[in-house]
């Protein structure tokens, strides 16, 4: 399917192309006959196709980029084709009326790379050596960016402030007269002479920003003043800033002053609203100050290859938290033997190193629970029904929630490929299934089959809503979702102008205001109500976006469908009933005995025969068999529900900040011996010097 997908972009692309070189063509062909209309109908539409491709197709720009064909390439030959086209048009006088012309636009274009250089200039005195949100930056003098246009956009402003020139140049071709060409030349001159002037101006004292040394000075001032004791330090890809997130509320509640140390300049922006302080090091030599810092730990919910240069940092003690427990590989790395500690949730997990044997020493494990889980709501019986409907009116509410493939394409890590089709057909064959799918935000990004299952379950789905029918929410239910939306973006986001960038972020994102957390919480329930209530109950939903939660989705489902994965043990704070698709190969004995997360769980073949059983489960919780073992299971995957678990969690972090202080007090003591053994031993040296004393 995404081949399919991919086919109307990759025709568009190949038209654009086609058109390019026809107008091209065309204009080389108008010049050298010279054939006037042709000459300035293809001068102007390739002008205009070029502006396109700025707007619309930058895949497309950047394939031109790689051919060396890029925009200033294309502007300068279709210039020079215009230049040729006047010299052969008769009534132009090639010296008295061409020669001012070309040297105008000879002009137009030093002052294009003139502005390309100032432009090259302020982005490199803009870029600052870290990047932070929810701290106040005003004593780094930070000023608003200049426009994009002028600074990021080298092609856009070419063709931009070409227009006039071209226009004019035009002109004159139609009344060979070249009073036209050099207004046109003359308005490029000056658009292109002002910008350069206006974007000059961000490189005088007024609007420049802190050097790097004195931005790495005013971030060891400010760690000395706010004095963060436990932070999250997190790297990663585009997609994987769900791993960080899921772990924000619970370092809000920690003692102490939390900290969030990212690396990668893009990830800023991709961490959810959070009052937490947040600073991005990209680079290693600035990442080592936080070695003088009073932070005590540092807390790792994934693995990255950047991990390694933080844990040089001997005053600062190492958690691996894990962004989620299963019983994938993934979830017993040898990396993990790098840390101080490992924090689990349970005794399975602890269990699963002692059997991995990767080197983690079960000392260094501490059970912790999984603080996140507190918006779960308990198993409450009987699916929940239809609002107000009778108890035949009921529907039974399905999350459907594969994990992906992972990187080593095991077609037992995601059940989307074997089985996910005929999951949801099952699903879909019941009329009193309401079902929700939320695949992993991964699916398909390494096996290309995933992402083609993925695309033909969402093709099922939307065929099955179109085949129902029934009584909708009133408008005001989506009122009701667009007013809360609006409330929680307010909250959420901030508005940035286009021309914004990274510095003008910074400044716009300072000390959040008082409160802005709880308000927070409060609108994100507020807009999970308004979205659930705004869709009939009888209509299946894919769910694909951020919002809302995967645990929002628990709270709405009677029954959960996964792989194994560590939705499956999430879910089971709930003790709802849940089901695992076995696509391993192995038999259902071998699969139980291998993965302890699904012990409790209904087991389903590729085939997914046996959910019409499932279902009839769910609906006379009489037949469940399982309900005592989930109970089982969840403490002994998410340990015991007293003491809470964010008090655990939080005691682990306040045992190990103890460690860091023990291990520097032993550091100073050893230091502080250092002088006087330097001054017995000088001592010595006087006795044996001394030839009295000798």
């Amino acid at each position: 399917m995404p081949s399919a997908g991919l086919a109307p972009r990759r025709i568009v692309q190949l038209s654009v192309l086609l058109a390019m070189f026809a107008a091209f063509t065309a204009q080389l062909v108008g010049a050298l006959l010279p054939n006037v209309p042709t000459f300035v109908a293809a001068s102007a539409a390739g002008l205009a196709l070029d502006l396109y491709l700025q707007h619309q197709q930058p895949g497309l720009l950047s394939l031109l980029g790689k051919i060396r064909f890029d925009v200033t390439v294309r502007q300068l030959l279709r210039d020079m084709l215009i230049m040729v086209g006047l010299l052969r048009i008769d009534g132009i006088n090639p010296l008295e009326e061409q020669s001012p012309l070309t040297i105008a636009l000879l002009a137009f274009y030093t002052l294009h790379f003139a502005c390309q250089a100032v432009a090259v200039l302020v982005r490199r005195t803009r870029s600052l050596p870290i990047v932070t949100r929810n701290i106040d930056t005003s004593a780094l003098g930070l000023t608003p960016a200049p426009p994009r246009v002028l600074a990021r956009r080298a092609g856009h402003r070419l063709l931009t402030f070409s227009v006039p020139a071209t226009a004019g140049l035009m002109l004159t071709a139609i009344t060979t007269d070249a009073y036209w060409g050099g207004i046109g030349l003359a308005v490029s001159l000056t658009l292109i002479g002002a910008g350069t002037l206006h974007l000059g101006s961000w490189l005088l004292p007024r609007k420049r920003v802190a050097s790097e040394q004195k931005a790495m000075d005013w971030l060891n001032t400010w760690l000395a003043d706010y004095r963060p004791t436990v932070g999250m330090y997190f790297s990663g890809g585009t997609t994987s800033a769900y791993q960080a997130n899921m772990w924000l509320s619970t370092l809000a509640e920690l003692d102490g002053r939390p900290l969030i140390v990212l690396r990668e300049r893009f990830m800023v922006q991709k961490i959810d609203a959070t009052d937490v302080p947040i600073v991005c090091i990209p680079k290693v030599a600035n990442l080592m100050n936080l070695e003088h810092s009073t932070l005590k730990v540092l807390l790792h919910p994934a693995n990255s290859g950047k991990t390694s240069q933080v844990l040089r940092i001997p005053s600062i003690k190492h958690a691996f938290i894990n962004h989620g427990e299963s019983d994938k590989l993934s979830s017993c790395n040898p990396y993990a033997k790098a840390y101080d500690e490992v924090w689990v949730a349970g005794p399975a997990a602890r269990e699963r190193y002692q059997l991995a044997d990767i080197g983690v020493e079960d000392k260094d494990i501490v059970e912790v629970g999984r603080p996140q889980l507190s918006p779960i709501l308990p198993y409450a019986g009987t699916p929940a029904g239809a609002r107000g409907g009778a108890a035949d009116e009921r529907f039974t509410t399905v999350l459907y929630a594969p994990t992906w493939e992972g990187w080593t394409n095991d077609p037992g890590n995601t059940s989307v490929i074997l089985a996910g089709e005929n999951i949801v057909r099952e699903l879909l064959a019941d009329p009193k299934v309401r079902l929700l799918y939320k695949p992993h935000p991964m699916t398909g990004n390494v096996d290309p089959r995933a992402g083609q299952a993925n695309a033909r379950i969402k093709e099922m789905i939307a065929e099955a809503n179109a085949q129902r029918a029934g009584e909708r929410p009133g408008p005001e239910a989506a009122a009701e979702l667009a007013r809360r939306d609006a409330e929680l973006g307010e909250l959420t986001t901030t508005s940035f102008r286009t021309s914004a960038d990274e510095t003008e972020r910074m400044l716009l994102q300072g000390s959040p205001d008082a409160g802005r957390a709880a308000a927070v919480a409060e609108a994100t329930a507020a807009w999970e109500t308004a979205y659930w209530a705004s869709f009939p109950e009888w209509e299946h939903q894919i769910i694909t976006a951020a919002r809302p939660a995967i645990y929002s989705c628990f709270n709405q489902a009677d029954l959960l469908i996964s792989d194994v994965s560590s939705v499956v043990s999430d879910y089971l704070t709930s003790e709802k009933p849940y089901a695992v698709a076995n696509t391993s190969g192995l038999s259902e004995e071998e699969f139980r005995s291998g993965f302890p997360t699904v012990r409790a769980a209904t087991i389903l073949s590729p085939k997914a025969q046996g959910v019409a059983a499932l279902l009839e489960t769910v609906r006379n919780p009489e037949k469940d068999e399982l309900a005592e073992a989930r109970a089982e299971l969840k403490e002994h995957l998410l340990g015991p529900s007293d003491p809470p678990s964010l008090a655990r969690f939080d005691a682990a972090a306040l045992a190990l900040a103890e460690k860091a202080d023990e291990r520097r007090a032993r550091l100073a003591a050893r230091l502080a011996e250092i002088p006087s053994q330097h001054e017995s031993e000088e001592e010595d040296a006087e006795l044996t010097d001394d030839p009295v004393n000798a």
